[in-house]
């Protein structure tokens, strides 16, 4: 079959694999991208994140990272959820925990899903075709290559946005030596529209289109080792595992698709901050098995939690705080005494 018979049965197959979208590109179509990268490392943006800095070279460069691929593969797996993710920002004795970590690990369901439609790729095209499948744990920055691939555009909270998908969704590469035809590249389609920036709770945004991860909800709660500044603690919220308001706000949302992956439904909810600071080490990983939550480890998860605690305006909770004031984790023990603190105040 020629390559355009063979990109179309693609497409074809990635649909019935599960997948919401698929688009094309070439490894080099992201040559501006090492340099706003090299900016934003530059600037302290990247937080903690040093794994950006070290693997600078591989990132803003695909064709660094596997010099023989001929075509990157984007695709995209829907995670809309059912409800409204901001009304448990209402509940404060409870904590909020973003979407995608309701459910199962999305690196594993994605990258299934990847390895199963690379296998039938090399099936369909013959020997010598070669594939390598990423999903989001190796330098490479999906969200540039999937906007040159058509799939959408980064908006002005930096995500990607779709005009048939909204922004409720993950992104998995298949990079393949096959020299299949290319998509042209999205444009943005944001216009006036700056609900994500008005809604952030930290002012993570310095400008449109830029992120600024020391003050990321997202970045705080997952990523940051040790305290969180006290002066940004106090915005949190409830919030304990990631944040989903500049997603949940975006009106392109009003074309997203229902996740068509069962593993995706949520089996977390909202549990109680009381419950949840109570978990030590095994509690923890028994709680969270299979799920994003479990990688941050009990003392990162815990010390979220007691931040939600101080900011929950709920005097039954100062005992809670008070029995983790000598816990082992220095980190933990402080912001028991921010809570315990805090609480006393309100």
């Amino acid at each position: 079959m020629d390559i355009a018979e063979l990109k179309a049965r693609i497409i074809a197959q990635a649909t019935t694999e599960g997948f919401a979208a698929a688009g094309f590109c070439a490894p080099s179509a992201i040559p501006e991208a090492a340099g706003r990268l090299g900016i934003y490392v530059g600037e302290g943006r990247h937080g903690q994140m040093g794994w950006m800095a070290e693997r600078m070279g591989w990132r803003g460069d695909p064709t660094e990272l596997w010099p023989e691929a001929r075509t990157v593969i984007m695709l995209a797996e829907a995670y809309t959820p059912e409800t409204d993710p901001l009304a448990v920002l209402e509940l404060r004795d409870r904590g909020a925990i973003s979407v995608y970590a309701q459910g199962k690990d999305y690196h594993d369901l994605v990258k299934r899903r990847l390895k199963r439609l690379g296998r039938w790729m090399i099936e369909q095209a013959g020997p010598g075709t070669e594939i390598k499948v990423f999903v989001d744990t190796a330098p490479v920055m999906e969200k540039p290559l999937a906007q040159a691939a058509g799939l959408g555009w980064q908006g002005k909270h930096t995500g990607l946005l779709s005009r048939n998908l909204g922004n409720w969704f993950f992104l998995g590469a298949i990079f393949t030596t096959l020299d299949l035809p290319k998509d042209a590249p999205e444009v943005s389609h944001c216009g006036s529209c700056t609900a994500c920036l008005d809604i952030c709770p930290t002012g993570a945004f310095p400008a449109p289109y830029q992120l600024d991860a020391r003050r990321c909800i997202s970045y705080l709660t997952i990523e940051h080792r040790g305290p969180v500044d006290p002066e940004l603690r106090s915005r949190l919220g409830n919030r304990i595992y990631g944040c989903d308001d500049c997603l949940a706000v975006c009106p392109w949302n009003k074309f997203a698709q229902a996740a068509s992956e069962i593993g995706y439904q949520p089996r977390i909810g909202a549990p109680e901050l009381a419950e949840l600071a109570t978990l030590d080490d095994a509690a923890f990983r028994a709680r969270f098995a299979g799920s994003p939550v479990k990688r941050i480890g009990r003392d990162r998860f815990v010390r979220n939690v007691l931040y939600a605690i101080g900011n929950s305006a709920t005097p039954g909770l100062i005992v809670v705080a008070e029995t983790l004031r000598d816990d082992p984790d220095p980190t933990v023990a402080e912001a028991a005494a921010w809570a315990a603190d805090m609480l006393r105040r309100a």
